[in-house]
């Protein structure tokens, strides 16, 4: 059976919904081109029913009737008979359509009848000795597509048969021309009748008219080859294919083009709207940055430097591919995403009056959840009914009265007071949506790293006396040594930008150092918060210490320090650990994938799955969320200067080799290493939930890489030798993170560790980091108190104007110091949005079609191993949230830490891991 695999070259024999019960022949010879006749069984022939396949469901070709048995004898040389294969083809229908696509549609079932039709032909893996060029089929047309024209059902089959030569071989390529006027999605295409059983070709891919596209689009077998290993009939397709979608930096993308390239970041302003619109190009010797999906679109009038914009709602160019399916498009992002910044945003802003632009209680903020806005409808009142808005609706018959309710957050349904406690507030840090900034002490004071020169004295104001007395009777040196003592430090990262955020209107901000001791119940609690502003004068008092609170002004100072700190985690949270550390980081890694890794090749097949919709939601954050004037702007701190902080954090501490979660977790000090330990570290907080679960999915992905490369790679030669493999790495630094490119930390592709290091840490970003990172943005940031994105008053002092007011009503001065009721209900909306699920949406250790996605069935076996072991976790997790010795997940008004367990249904759910960065 293994030599049969072999020499037939296809490794799904054993899978083959064909059983005969007459002798197969096999010459020995891997090169004879014409090992086998297959033709029509004789009368003597028995018919054997197809194979039910147990052990895995196969996404079987589906047939109108049995396929025909065959029998294979020897034949000559010399002669050659023909016999009659067919494929079975899966086209996605829309499940909505507009009236001209309606019209289109009838009128290529018309034209489909004379002629202009959808034309497949097969390639061989096979070199015709006599032309040198690939053996081919006869070309064939789909039948019946006129026939199931008004089909509404979401998938339709057809059928094609195709005339080939016994000495064929095997089928690993199949050209698609579509004649007719509109575009479909080809899902996939089983070829039934070669000896080798029925070959699989995943397609899932948007096939373009002729008229827009002309050339044949190449789709290859599931069959996985590294590029020396090619067959022949294959080599120039393999090459022909990648250079068609690789662009070469010039013309301007069509909606309908599939060219992957590079581009700078230099669209988020829109400089000919006016100067407060322009923003700096990111990305360059200047503000370094990661490169984005190149558009071509042509420059401002104002600045030929910057491109301009596609506005809302048109749609930005992303390869074809790359564009969210209708599924997730209706239910999700391209409609509720849009239905949100296009039409309930403009209603809030026509809503909530100028006097009416702050909550004048907590109460205001709960009714929010119980009673909902009031919306001054207008003439956007049908539009917006049409489109699917976020769960915030949560009553349509209220909806049509404008009144819109938001889902209660997550952080009120065990506690409403949870927010407020000093654990909680420690607690997040290590099992919130932000559990990745917090580091270990190990210098006190801390010490700054800016330019002193620029920024003032490196040394924190904190002292020893300002911590001691809660250290539970522990010298600051003994906390040190015993490490008891953890920093949640943001003074580096915002100090820089202070001067100019606190000139922006109703923005105020310091830079946050906050300390906290871990305590005997494996607890955090926050001992200190040192709130500090740009020195304005040799003289200035420009660093302040707040402590625990001991009365009543106290404890509001206090609530006020931990909301300022709380606003700069958010906006550290956002820009650096979000969308740089897992969208805009990944993205180069895509584009390169794409532009130098065929199809074919075994590693872009392990890649695919977390590729998916990354480049388009990237392109959605770029049209309306990081743009001048953006939700990001608008609703966080920074303001204007949002992305630059995300560009500075990229130049000083963006660091490849440190985004694996060991080396992360080590740098931060959070682990010291130990080769006793499970996995190889030892963690200095033990109940850190965050780390716990994500160290067992990242153990999880390790294995099923290391099982993976290992079975292409057998040793560091291979992988040294694969052109494709090392162009796509060297693109992916080199010109996708060309500003850091020189940096002597970049892993070398080299050797089977660095391989399996650097695909683990990728899957890693794309899955679970960014699920951490994400999915929480609404159960905990969707009240606003518990995480405000912004604040817009400082902490007054005695000496201050202000102090009289905060004295006399504080929480009223607190609430005024919180975002408004707009800037709420507008970053409510959208966090909403972005924390949900899709119903479409793909998890870790889930793959479409997990059975035909490689026809290596030894790795077949393998993701199904690597499924049950995310099965398993995810038992663990849910076994964890119920251990009241784990005081961090667990506990009366504590809230679960489920952002890393894998599996979720659609909505928001506070879990769930999606395969990739898909929102």
């Amino acid at each position: 059976m293994a030599m049969g695999k072999e020499i037939m070259g296809c490794s799904i024999i054993e899978r083959s919904s064909f059983v005969s019960s007459t002798k197969v022949f096999l010459n020995h010879g891997k090169n004879n081109n014409n090992m086998f006749l297959v033709k029509p069984l004789q009368k003597r022939s028995v018919l054997v029913p197809l194979r039910k396949v147990v052990k895995h469901p196969v996404v079987a070709a589906v047939s109108e009737d049995l396929v025909k048995a065959v029998s294979i004898v020897p034949v000559p040389a010399e002669k050659t008979e023909k016999f009659k294969v067919r494929a079975v083809v899966t086209v996605k229908n829309k499940n909505k359509e507009e009236f001209k696509d309606k019209i289109v549609k009838h009128l290529d079932a018309f034209t489909d009848k004379i002629g202009r039709n959808i034309v497949l032909q097969l390639v061989s893996t096979e070199i015709d000795p006599k032309t040198k060029a690939p053996k081919k089929s006869n070309e064939a047309v789909l039948k019946d597509w006129s026939k199931k024209s008004n089909v509404k059902a979401e998938r339709v089959h057809y059928t094609a048969e195709f005339m080939v030569n016994s000495n064929f071989g095997v089928p690993g390529a199949i050209t698609v021309s579509n004649k007719h006027q509109m575009e479909f999605f080809l899902e996939t295409i089983t070829i039934e009748g070669f000896a080798c059983g029925p070959v699989h070709f995943p397609c899932n891919s948007w096939v373009q008219s002729s008229k827009d596209h002309s050339g044949k689009r190449i789709f290859f077998s599931n069959k996985p080859y590294l590029p020396n290993e090619t067959p022949g009939g294959l080599r120039s397709l393999r090459e022909k294919e990648l250079k068609e979608i690789r662009g070469d930096g010039t013309e301007v993308r069509k909606l309908s083009d599939r060219i992957y390239d590079f581009d700078v970041y230099n669209d988020l302003g829109n400089p000919d709207k006016g100067i407060d619109l322009a923003r700096p190009k990111l990305g360059g010797e200047k503000i370094p940055y990661p490169r984005r999906c190149r558009t071509g679109r042509l420059p401002t009038d104002t600045d030929l430097h910057a491109e301009s914009r596609v506005e809302k709602p048109l749609p930005m160019y992303v390869p074809r591919d790359e564009q969210f399916e209708e599924s997730k498009q209706d239910t999700f992002s391209a409609g509720r995403l849009k239905a949100v910044l296009h039409n309930l945003i403009p209603s809030l802003k026509a809503s909530i009056s100028a006097n009416n632009h702050e909550f004048k209680g907590f109460s205001d903020i709960e009714n929010l959840y119980s009673e909902g806005v009031l919306l001054k409808l207008g003439l956007q009142d049908e539009l917006l009914k049409k489109l699917p808005l976020p769960k915030v609706v949560s009553n349509i018959h209220e909806y049509n009265r404008g009144i819109i309710k938001y889902d209660t957050p997550k952080i009120l349904s065990k506690d409403r007071f949870a927010w407020l406690r000093d654990d909680e507030f420690a607690r997040q840090a290590i099992a919130g949506i932000n559990p990745v900034s917090i580091e270990r002490l190990t210098v006190f004071p801390p010490v700054s790293k800016l330019d002193p020169e620029i920024y003032g004295p490196q040394e924190s104001a904190l002292k020893e006396e300002h911590i001691l007395g809660y250290l539970d009777g522990m010298t600051v040196q003994q906390a040190l040594e015993e490490n008891k003592l953890f920093i949640l430090d943001h003074h580096d990262a915002y100090l820089p930008f202070l001067d100019r955020i606190n000139a922006l209107d109703g923005r105020k901000a310091y830079a946050t150092r906050t300390i906290f001791f871990l305590t005997s119940l494996g607890t955090l609690k926050p001992v200190a918060i040192e709130l500090s502003l740009p020195p304005s004068g040799p003289s200035s008092r420009s660093k302040r210490i707040v402590t625990p609170a001991v009365d009543a002004t106290t404890n509001w100072m206090w609530q006020l320090a931990k909301a300022h700190v709380c606003s700069n985690d958010a906006g550290v949270h956002q820009l650096v650990n979000h969308w740089l550390r897992t969208h805009a980081s990944l993205e180069p890694f895509i584009l390169a994938a794409h532009r130098r890794m065929s199809a074919m090749h075994p590693i872009f097949k392990l890649l695919d799955p977390h590729m998916r919709y990354t480049l388009e939601i990237n392109a959605l954050a770029r049209q309306s969320l990081i743009n001048a004037d953006g939700v990001i702007e608008s609703c966080f701190t920074p303001g204007r200067y949002a992305m630059e902080i995300s560009a500075a954090a990229y130049k000083s501490s963006w660091r490849f080799d440190m985004e694996s979660l060991p080396a992360d977790l080590i740098r931060r000090g959070m682990a010291v290493p130990d080769s006793t330990q499970p996995h190889g570290l030892k963690l200095l907080i033990e109940d850190y939930p965050y780390a716990t679960d994500g160290l067992q999915i990242w153990a999880a992905i390790e294995n099923w890489v290391r099982t993976y490369v290992n079975r292409y790679y057998p040793n560091s030669s291979q992988i040294c030798n694969d052109t494709e493999l090392q162009d796509w790495y060297y693109e992916s630094v080199k010109v996708g993170h060309s500003d850091l490119s020189k940096e002597s930390w970049w892993p070398t592709l080299d050797n089977v560790d660095n391989l399996v290091s650097v695909l683990t840490t990728l899957i890693w970003l794309a899955s679970a980091q960014h699920a951490a990172l994400n999915f929480g943005q609404y159960p905990y940031g969707g009240y606003v108190p518990n995480r405000p994105p912004l604040m817009r008053r400082l902490i007054p002092d005695e000496n201050d104007p202000e102090y009289a007011i905060f004295l006399a009503d504080p929480q009223k001065y607190f609430l005024s110091a919180l975002p408004g009721v707009l800037q709420s209900t507008k970053f409510m909306a959208v966090v909403d949005t972005l924390s949900t699920h899709s119903p479409d949406e793909e998890y870790l250790g889930e793959r479409t079609q997990p059975s035909i996605w490689t026809g290596d069935t030894e790795i077949v076996d393998a993701f199904y191993e690597f499924s049950a072991e995310i099965r398993r976790i995810e038992k663990e997790i849910d076994r964890k949230n119920l251990d009241t010795s784990l005081r961090n997940r667990c506990g009366a008004g504590v809230l679960p830490y489920e952002l890393l367990a894998p599996s979720s249904g659609p909505g928001v759910t506070c879990r769930g891991v999606p395969n990739s960065v898909s929102i």
